[in-house]
């Protein structure tokens, strides 16, 4: 099982350092996603508590309430009101955003499209594990997935910008699978 982790990663690696297309990396991502639903790499949930871990992150401690959107209106900083979530969180190795957060995003989409002149920064993160360019790519299918639901209700391309910060800046230090689930996330940042 490990071998065929550190394969699927130095493949990963591979097409990232010869230059592939954004579309090989993507497909070669999607793959990798399908054969490990298909249970042909069962590495990528091992130690995982399963989609309850993000159902609790959803709806207790884990709300991704954050200060930098305060600026927008009060219903950005009451917890009652999903546009006070700004972090959307995803399961390991995964760039399916999961239905615990669906309301979370939906409710931005709303309010960029009745707010056009709005913009939006979608950062994409990972965990530490895997190598800079994996990370880096998953990253930015966190952010795509996102801006994809998004889009799907209206939002228009120049009211998103898209970035991924891989491992790079993570929202806690740790080793832990605690750590590990608070960093693998799409953080939501209005531009003022």
């Amino acid at each position: 099982m490990k071998m065929n982790k550190i394969l699927w990663l130095l493949l990963i690696a591979v097409f990232a350092l010869s230059g592939c297309s954004e579309d090989e990396a993507t497909d070669s991502l999607d793959n990798a996603a399908n054969n490990a639903a298909s249970g042909i790499n069962d590495a990528s949930t091992s130690g995982l508590n399963g989609a309850s871990t993000l159902s609790g992150m959803a709806g207790s401690g884990y709300t991704g309430v954050t200060g930098n959107n305060s600026f927008l209106g009060p219903e950005f900083s009451d917890p009652n009101n999903p546009l006070s979530r700004s972090t959307i969180y995803f399961m390991l190795d995964s760039s399916d955003v999961q239905p615990d957060f669906i309301q979370v995003i939906n409710a931005h989409a709303k309010y960029l499209v009745g707010h056009p002149n709005q913009k939006l920064t979608l950062e994409g993160h990972a965990d530490e594990r895997g190598s800079r360019e994996y990370n880096i790519a998953l990253g930015d299918q966190r952010a795509k997935a996102v801006a994809g639901m998004m889009k799907a209700q209206g939002v228009s391309d120049g009211q998103l910008e898209l970035v991924s910060y891989g491992e790079e800046k993570p929202a806690v230090f740790g080793s832990d699978e605690g750590s590990y689930e608070r960093n693998r996330r799409c953080e939501l940042s209005y531009q003022r």
